[in-house]
């Protein structure tokens, strides 16, 4: 009994002290999105499409983006690719001029609905030939106070017309695009007044209504004229003087307020959402270089949420 035990015992001191080795397995990485459906990819790539292009994709393309979505394994490269491509690509397109055209014609849109209550392009044209035939008439007349008022109503016009080219091609970034959408005609139009005026700019840029005290510092700039009891028609706001309806535009789409409320647009536009007070603080860094629209959007559209793969 006393040597079976011995023997048991040395047994495991033995087996004990040996060497254990590690094996290691190589290209065995579980994928991230291994388990997202093609259906949800289809749906990402469809919502891509209508919220860039404001069309759908044809059966070739989806087919083309899906497989290539899912040979980079859904990473936040792989749909950047495709992003940056629907914003960018200038190649030609079976039904369409390009990619870079679509997406510039959509922002434009976009932006004719949020300022100009989605005005259609026929009478934007019908503001800047009225005018601009009134500033002739004025010129052959010899009335070159009025001709002067008049072009310049038909040259805002004009600029609202150029957005999408100027967009396009870089020329311009979304704070002259905005700045240009509530500077026309048809946005004094469409809010008669200055109260009227001053109310709809907050709304329309920072998603609020002026206090009274910023009301009242707006109020005589775009007036153009002093209030009772007024010496000058001088406003202040931001930290910035002011003393005309342009000036006064672009203090308020110079200021901090105008990033806030463009990244708010893009996420009630993308995501149908606020954004959090983290995601606006995280956000305003890639607005505010250079007043990139695309990159914003982008960071928004690359995410699990708005692809739907965190369902």
């Amino acid at each position: 009994m006393r040597i079976f035990i011995l023997i048991s015992f040395l047994a495991l001191a033995f087996f004990s002290c040996k060497k254990t080795e590690t094996v290691t397995f190589t290209n065995n990485n579980i994928p991230e999105y291994s388990g997202v459906p093609t259906l949800l990819v289809e749906n990402y790539v469809n919502r891509l499409f209508i919220d860039l292009t404001g069309r759908e994709p044809t059966n070739a393309e989806m087919s083309t983006e899906v497989t290539a979505l899912e040979a980079g394994g859904l990473s936040d490269a792989s749909r950047s690719a495709l992003v940056d491509k629907l914003m960018t690509s200038t190649a030609p397109v079976v039904g369409d001029t390009s990619y870079a055209h679509a997406y510039s014609q959509k922002f434009y849109d976009d932006n004719k609905s949020r300022f100009l209550d989605g005005i259609a392009e026929n009478q934007v044209f019908e503001e800047y030939y009225l005018y601009y035939g009134i500033s002739v008439q004025d010129s052959l007349a010899g009335n070159m106070l009025a001709y002067e008022v008049n072009r310049d109503y038909s040259n805002r016009s004009l600029a609202v017309i150029q957005i999408k080219e100027q967009f396009r091609l870089g020329q311009i970034t979304c704070d002259e695009v905005c700045r240009r959408m509530c500077y026309n005609t048809m946005y004094d139009n469409l809010h008669m007044g200055s109260f009227n005026y001053v109310n709809a700019t907050f709304d329309d840029l920072f998603y609020r209504y002026p206090t009274e005290v910023e009301l009242d510092e707006a109020y005589d700039a775009v007036e153009g004229v002093p209030s009772e009891g007024e010496e000058d028609i001088t406003g202040y706001l931001f930290g910035e003087i002011f003393s005309t309806k342009s000036e006064y535009l672009n203090v308020l789409i110079d200021s901090e307020e105008f990033a806030e409320g463009m990244i708010r647009w893009c996420y009630l536009s993308l995501l149908s959402r606020e954004p959090t007070t983290a995601e606006v603080y995280t956000k305003l860094s890639i607005l505010n270089n250079g007043m990139n629209i695309k990159a914003l959007q982008k960071s928004i559209l690359i995410t699990d949420e708005y692809a739907g793969f965190n369902e």
